[in-house]
């Protein structure tokens, strides 16, 4: 139930139909179906599926319609009570053979469409315009699809036929969903265009079961607002645009049919992806209008594991000559699929059935019946109006009382009212959610998903609790930091621990003022008196990620110690960045035999006093502001960190003179079939006098040891596998990785393993060798290559790896080259 229920979060609309007819249309001669067949009744206008399949759902009664097809005689059918039918259309066997000669004429209508955009695209046709809209999400099912029987199950055993138990799942089933939505949402956005820029601002939001809302879930962009730009995107992944400059290189088009809409005629034009390999790609229809080549509705389609389908409505503006959108609608129901389907962050399975003409209701199961729907009106149109638009980067702005309206505020923008499946929705799910505590639950596995156990009005920090490394043996400590329920102004943060192998106490201390809320900007101060591993790499504005076990320290003996000052201000006011602008004064000591040589003397132990900025710059993502601060809802990739260090001469004691500059930058492709492909590269540039402690190891995650089997460990992240530790040493590094993970495949049983392949590369020059004394490493001037293969949640999410060192620095001994690592994916169903 967990995952249905995220799941649900995700999507939008409510059905309010009380009657529906559901069929599908085909060829008399060939009996195969017939994509996108115009159909009409006095109760409005749809058109078939890609599979000839229809589902009309109205409040009236719907006593006849007729359908079309180009080439195809019309056919007018009388419903006479009935809910279903196979209507079969008979082809015009002259209209066929005219088509078949003459030349395609949706090529020419798409080729000028195409031609003419700019004039019909209301973002580039109008300076400026405003409007209203009203969304209201709901998962739900139409109780009159199951049978809602007491099926008995039966088992043989030796040829013995023996009763079990009655089924009632959908008997239960349907009564529940008879009377309620399984969830719903509701949302009213001011959406604005200035001529450049495009944002929606929440004046309200209700979710069903919560006060606060989550408010992630209402900065999902499920599909595109405009059809004419070159990419068009449907749940998280981006195609080509019908429209694009090269549509007509990606996509073939055929005409289906003339329809008049609004009182104009228009062409119904059918398009599909060219390249086979592609054919559950992008497809669906276009309505132009045959006076100006506007786009009149538009019908977007993904069908494969999951059947995905985006609507686009319009309304003609006479005055302008335009087509704007009036509403749109996004939908899901079951694909072709049979194992859980993670989309969107949520769960739920579809049991999908690949050969339809076999289905029955009977085979079907519970879920087969849900579907996710997501509807939006627009309203109160204002153009040509003067518009600036404040902090663009912003693309959602929540209002700060927009969960604070009254029930009056939304009987104002309803489209229609609350039926009572819909009124009976919000009371029951307010109920549970009350009655059980998921609100407050949520809000605590939040927390403990980022590594804290919430104790009032403090957050105990689970890093801290245990470690082991080969320096201090097992740490135990105790830290974390106070929350909102304290102040949402200042925040207080600590921790302590204790090595049993060293036998030493480290400790910290911190405080920090809020003085931005938009741009949660803090201003703050700390001690700390800890260790950290040697020439180690890391950007100071990552964010904080939780494991369960963090694996490379666990090998790790070459630490040095520091007592360090440390003065910060973070924030988020620079567009589509996270920045920590700080300066910190330390005493470093080396926990290892190393002497460092410079101006003229021998350092065992120095000071250094540094400032530095870290910013991780997010170019192609889309942020939202709520009322708590800053969110990136729509996370896309490339992604940028950049960190510059600089040594601050004679300022508190410093011993050298140096800067370093580390880039990074990572990319990722997810494909809606479960693969994933991610690039991932790092770059560092030490200049002036840098003692060993702060250069460059690049993730070494290999033990020195002899035997394959004794150097077995846990595989890091983005670490280099077969590098042994200490190994090499860089002033100047560049590394790449390059992985593709490939969809979880069952084996037999539960073991379900994920075959990820990978690639890794680094390239490094150490700057004055002779300045570190008293330990030996190489350097990475000719280059260094790994490549193998990851099994990850073999069983459980534990998995096993092995990767293979070659190239210039391979070693002499087969076996020394070769890496065998334990993985372990911890994979929570969300």
């Amino acid at each position: 139930m967990k995952q249905i229920v995220l799941f649900f979060f995700l999507l939008s609309f409510s059905v309010q139909a009380q009657f529906q007819i559901t069929g599908v249309v085909r060829d008399e001669a060939t009996n195969k179906p017939l994509p996108f067949a115009s159909i009409s009744s006095k109760n409005g206008f749809e058109i078939t599926d890609v599979d000839g399949k229809f589902d009309i759902e109205s409040k009236e009664p719907i006593l006849t319609f007729t359908i079309s097809y180009v080439g195809y005689h019309k056919k007018e059918i009388a419903t006479e009570g009935k809910k279903n039918f196979t209507v079969q259309l008979s082809p015009k066997s002259e209209s066929l053979e005219e088509i078949a000669i003459g030349e395609n004429p949706a090529i020419a209508i798409i080729k000028k469409s195409i031609a003419l955009k700019d004039q019909n695209n209301p973002q580039k046709k109008l300076r400026s315009f405003q409007f209203k809209s009203y969304n209201r999400a709901t998962i739900t099912a139409n109780p009159d699809s199951i049978s809602g029987t007491l099926d008995s199950i039966f088992v043989t055993n030796k040829g013995i036929r023996k009763f079990v138990k009655l089924d009632s799942t959908d008997y239960k089933f349907k009564k529940i969903i008879s009377k309620q939505h399984i969830y719903q949402t509701e949302k009213v956005s001011q959406y604005q265009f200035d001529g450049k820029n495009f944002k929606e601002y929440v004046l309200a939001t209700k979710m069903a079961g919560f006060k606060q809302p989550i408010y992630e879930l209402i900065g999902l962009q499920l599909q595109s607002f405009s059809v004419y730009d070159s990419k068009y995107e449907l749940l998280e992944n981006r195609y080509d645009g019908p429209l694009a400059n090269d549509a007509l290189r990606q996509y073939s088009f055929k005409m289906l049919d003339t329809v008049r809409i609004q009182g104009r005629d228009l062409y119904v034009i059918f398009f599909k992806n060219k390249k086979r390999s592609k054919k559950n790609g992008l497809h669906g229809v276009l309505y132009i209008d045959q006076k100006n080549n506007a786009v009149a509705k538009a019908i977007f389609r993904v069908k494969n594991i999951i059947d995905v389908s985006g609507i686009h409505e319009y309304e003609y503006l006479p005055d302008s000559d335009l087509w704007f959108p009036k509403g749109k609608t996004f939908k899901i129901v079951k694909g072709n699929n049979s194992e859980n389907i993670k989309i969107l962050g949520g769960q739920i399975q579809f049991e999908g059935d690949l050969d339809d003409s076999k289905s029955t209701a009977k085979d079907k199961v519970t879920s087969d019946f849900v579907y996710l729907i997501s509807e939006s009106n627009h309203f109160d149109f204002e153009f040509d109006v003067p518009l600036s638009i404040k902090k663009p980067a912003i693309a959602i702005h929540i209002k700060d009382d927009a969960i604070k309206k009254e029930e009056s505020f939304w009987n104002r923008y309803r489209k229609d009212s609350l039926d009572l499946r819909a009124k009976q929705t919000y009371v029951t799910l307010d109920s549970i959610v009350i009655k059980q505590g998921i609100e407050r639950k949520l809000n605590i596995g939040r927390r403990i998903l980022n590594g804290y156990v919430p104790l009032g009005f403090f957050d105990m920090d689970l890093r801290y609790l245990i470690k082991y490394n080969n320096y201090e043996g097992f740490r135990f400590g105790l830290g974390g930091i106070t929350n909102e329920k304290l102040s949402d102004k200042f925040r207080l943060d600590g921790y302590a621990a204790y090595g049993l192998k060293d036998e030493e106490i480290k400790y910290s201390a911190g405080a920090a003022f809020r003085v931005g809320k938009f741009s949660n900007s803090w201003i703050g101060g700390s001690y700390t008196e800890d260790i950290r591993e040697i020439a180690s790499t890391s950007f100071s504005i990552d964010k904080r990620v939780f494991k369960i076990y963090d694996p490379r320290p666990i090998n790790l003996s070459t630490f040095y110690s520091h007592k360090t000052w440390r003065a910060y201000i973070e924030t988020k006011i620079i567009p589509k960045t996270e920045s920590i602008w700080q300066i910190t004064q330390s005493y470093i000591e080396p926990q290892f035999a190393y002497v460092y040589n410079a101006n003229g003397r021998s350092y065992s132990s120095y000071n250094m006093t540094t400032a530095m900025v870290s910013l991780q710059w997010n170019p192609f993502s889309d942020f939202m502001q709520t009322p708590s601060g800053k969110l990136e809802i729509d996370k896309r990739y490339p992604k940028f960190t950049f960190q510059f260090t600089k040594s601050l001469p004679d300022v508190m004691q410093n011993d050298f003179d140096f800067g370093k500059i580390d880039i990074r930058a990572e990319f990722q492709k997810k494909y809606l079939n479960g693969q994933k492909t991610a690039i991932y590269t790092e770059f560092g540039y030490a200049f002036g006098d840098v003692p060993l402690t702060h250069l460059y190891n690049t993730a070494p995650n290999s033990l020195t040891k002899d035997n394959i089997i004794q150097r077995i460990t846990i595989a890091g992240k983005n670490s280099l596998e077969t590098m042994y530790f200490n190994e090499f040493f860089s002033s100047q590094y560049a590394f790449f990785q390059l992985k593709h993970a490939f969809k979880r495949v069952k084996l037999f049983g539960k073991v379900k393993p994920s075959l990820v392949l990978v690639s890794r590369a680094a390239w490094g020059n150490m700057e004055k060798p002779e300045q570190h004394l008293g330990i030996g490493y190489k350097t990475l001037d000719k280059g260094y290559f790994e490549s193998g293969i990851e099994l990850n949640q073999i069983f459980k999410g534990f998995g096993l790896s092995g990767f293979y060192r070659y190239g210039p620095n391979q070693l002499l001994r087969f076996e020394d080259n070769i890496s065998i690592k334990l993985n372990f994916v911890l994979d929570l169903g969300l």
